[in-house]
């Protein structure tokens, strides 16, 4: 049983584009009576995830206590980031009742676990819960990693860096939620909970929870309050990544492009598309300006999946247009991806 003094936090893990900030979104605006605090970690320097929640802010979960943390993975910058971020959450006037971590979609949950032991915090937080999205079509197609097949995923073949990513994220988890179930289709749904069993089963992980789940639509009572205390279960989480003695991030990169006001959606969606199939990116995320458009445009993608939404008005802040894009560090070709975008 957790020590009920401590403030639970579920760490909300999953790769690029699964849809973990849709499903923290659905949880601030069903806090079910708990004051909410957020911890956001982006992979590269602007941040978007952060932004779109902070719109979202209420009274059970005002701005201020919603944090992002760009350009790092927290598991990796633990004394100088996630420690005062925690503290700092912790001292707030209305201290939070549980806390959500998003993860950037290329880390690694384990090792953020295991910052759960620090001194500083380890008396004052536990971990409720591993929660691992897993995008339903892209799983069933085997999209997440790289030219892998998904009947080579279920067989255990997972040389890929996106590959060790997945395997890591589904081995960590306390329930996994197969997103975009609507996308996907029963058929799509039924094979990608057959290469998560599969990949459950090699780790161990016997009877894990697998939900399907449609524009981050759940219970809350499904996902918090399920007093795992992972932090204490490190041993019955096996990582690819076991025995390292450093947790590296030299598998993938980012850079942000910086455009002018965009005359077509159309184009900037099928330059979007051309870089996924040209130039292997992976995601694709930020706000853009458009011309003759007094709002802004929230653009993100997944690999040849582009979806593009005004979101706010641009009011009296700069019409600027940026763009974050990530692809496996080999498949970084700056030059290539700017003379894309800017056509």
């Amino acid at each position: 049983m957790t020590d009920l003094a401590k403030i639970p936090v579920t760490v909300i893990t999953g790769f690029l584009g699964a849809g973990k900030t849709t499903l923290i979104r659905h949880l601030m605006q069903n806090p079910q009576g708990k004051r909410l605090a957020v911890l956001v970690n982006e992979f590269g320097t602007v941040g978007v995830d952060g932004e779109i929640l902070k719109g979202c802010a209420d009274e059970n979960c005002p701005e201020e206590n919603i944090v992002e943390l760009a350009n790092g993975c927290i598991c990796c910058t633990v004394a100088e980031d996630f420690i005062p971020t925690i503290e700092a959450l912790l001292a707030l006037p209305k201290r939070p009742d549980h806390i959500l971590i998003e993860t950037s979609g290329l880390a690694l949950p384990k090792p953020l676990l295991k910052a759960f032991d620090w001194p500083a915090i380890r008396s004052l937080i536990t971990v409720d819960g591993v929660i691992t999205l897993a995008d339903a079509e892209a799983v069933a197609s085997g999209h997440f990693a790289g030219e892998l097949t998904a009947a080579q995923i279920a067989a255990g073949e997972h040389d890929t860096p996106l590959g060790e990513v997945f395997e890591d994220q589904i081995s960590c988890a306390d329930i996994v939620l197969l997103t975009k179930a609507d996308l996907a289709g029963e058929a799509g749904v039924a094979a990608a909970r057959a290469v998560i069993e599969a990949e459950a089963e090699e780790k161990n992980r016997i009877n894990l929870p697998i939900l399907a789940m449609s524009e981050g639509v759940i219970d809350p009572r499904v996902i918090l309050g399920l007093q795992a205390a992972a932090e204490d279960d490190l041993a019955g989480r096996p990582s690819h990544h076991d025995g390292e003695a450093e947790h590296e991030h030299d598998d993938f990169n980012s850079i942000v492009v910086d455009l002018p006001e965009v005359a077509s959606v159309e184009a900037l969606t099928a330059a979007i598309v051309r870089l996924a199939r040209e130039q292997k990116i992976l995601r694709v995320k930020g706000y853009v300006a458009v011309k003759g458009k007094p709002m802004r445009l929230l653009v993100q993608a997944v690999g040849e999946r582009v979806r593009a939404q005004y979101d706010r008005l641009w009011g009296t802040a700069a019409r600027s247009s940026h763009l974050v894009v990530i692809a496996e560090r080999g498949d970084i070709d700056e030059a290539a991806i700017r003379a894309i975008l800017a056509a």
